[in-house]
């Protein structure tokens, strides 16, 4: 009777207990993948960019876009693997040496309000980090496995930040984009 007992309970505990989730990929096995394709995609013509780990933050890449570019001196890219299992795109453009800040904008207001508008029209949002300097962003999430055709084409829609910041330079500086 004490058997059946146990077995009963046991068939009882099995059939009202949550499935186990899949284990999911460790942050460190996310970054190697990561690694593997930013190697190979940095290499494509529509990406053209040389990616490297991060000195300060190993779960970060970075890379600078530079070619066929009109409005920015150049496109700073940093991806982050998050803890919270997600991969984090910052583009921040470089214009006349250095960070775009809205204190330090011509019209610092009207550059926030044009960046708010482009969230009804970008593919990427935009925003400021804690020093005021603007990016443009995308996360992605790592639910359905390792999203590389998710990555690649974020990599490919980030030489669209370019003509984005061209409408940003009068409120940066007054002057006009390059078309």
């Amino acid at each position: 009777m004490r058997l059946r007992t146990h077995l009963i309970f046991a068939v009882a505990l099995f059939t009202i207990a949550p499935a186990l989730p899949a284990a999911q990929p460790s942050r460190d096995d996310t970054r190697e993948s990561l690694r593997k394709l930013l190697e190979t995609a940095g290499k494509r013509a529509d990406v053209n960019v040389a990616f490297r780990q991060s000195e300060k933050q190993p779960y970060n890449f970075v890379g600078s876009m530079t070619a066929n570019l009109k409005n920015a001196q150049s496109l700073e890219i940093v991806i982050s693997v998050t803890p919270s299992d997600t991969i984090g795109f910052r583009v921040y453009p470089h214009y006349k040496g250095g960070y775009i800040n809205v204190k330090k904008a011509e019209d610092g207001p009207g550059l926030m309000h044009e960046m708010l508008r482009f969230g009804d029209r970008n593919f990427l949002f935009w925003g400021t980090d804690s020093t005021d300097d603007i990016f443009c962003g995308y996360t992605v999430t790592m639910e359905s496995g390792f999203p590389e055709e998710a990555i690649v084409i974020v990599l490919r829609s980030i030489r669209s930040t370019d003509a984005f910041t061209g409408e940003l330079r009068p409120f940066i500086d007054g002057s006009a984009a390059v078309k």
